[in-house]
């Protein structure tokens, strides 16, 4: 029996056996089990309290996370793509190269996790908190980052073409070398973020607040500065 069923039924997930298909529940109590590797494609996991779970390299894709409560909790690897995590708490979890790629996290905490290298192509993370994440090297194309919160969230290198960040908060976040062609930032709160060798090639900042923003070096071809502005004074690059 392999190591991840084993943990289905000493975590009192559902009975299973060696050749079956396990069928998890939702709401269950998982804090701590190892799901390493687990095979959790469309899994409905709503609610369920994975806090501190071990779910490096498991296979999520598809599955339902919403409300769930991953604290903590090792995702490294993971494939979750196009999973439901709307609203779920992901506060400190290791999302490291996790594939998100088309998922919804809208209105999920991810408050300090980690995403270095993770794919979120294509993800929703309306009104998502990202604040103090590592999103190092993050691939973000096209995603719907709305309203969220990248407060002091460390963004250097980041992929973001095409991605929709109108009214985020970027107060203090780091873009160095981030790429933003053709990226919105209307209304974005970008007080004090570092944005050294940032290309923003066709960016839309307008309406942005970019008091004591570093932009040394960034490429702002064709960036539209409509409107931007530090305490109500008018930028023009």
């Amino acid at each position: 029996m392999r190591r991840w069923w084993v943990a289905l039924l000493v975590c009192g997930l559902v009975a299973c056996s060696s050749g079956k298909s396990c069928v998890p529940e939702p709401k269950a109590d998982l804090r701590g089990c190892d799901f390493r590797q687990a095979k959790l494609a469309d899994a409905n996991l709503a609610d369920a309290n994975l806090a501190d779970a071990n779910l490096a390299d498991a296979n999520l894709a598809d599955a339902n996370l919403a409300d769930a409560n991953l604290a903590g909790a090792n995702l490294a690897g993971a494939n979750l793509y196009n999973a439901n995590l709307a609203d779920a708490d992901l506060a400190g979890a290791d999302l490291a190269g996790a594939n998100f790629t088309g998922a919804d996290l809208s209105g999920a905490n991810l408050y300090d996790a980690n995403l270095r290298g993770a794919d979120l192509s294509g993800a929703i993370l309306y009104d998502a908190n990202l604040a103090g994440a590592n999103l190092l090297r993050a691939i973000l194309y096209n995603a719907n980052l709305t309203g969220g919160n990248f407060r002091t969230a460390n963004l250097r290198g980041a992929f973001l073409a095409g991605a929709n960040l109108t009214g985020a908060d970027l107060k203090d976040a780091n873009l160095a070398g981030a790429y933003l062609r053709g990226a919105d930032l209307e209304d974005a709160n970008l007080r004090g973020a570092n944005l050294r060798t940032a290309d923003l090639t066709d960016a839309d900042l307008t309406d942005a607040d970019i008091c004591a923003v570093d932009f040394t070096d960034a490429t702002l071809a064709e960036a539209n500065f409509n409107g931007a502005n530090c305490d109500g004074v008018g930028y023009n690059p």
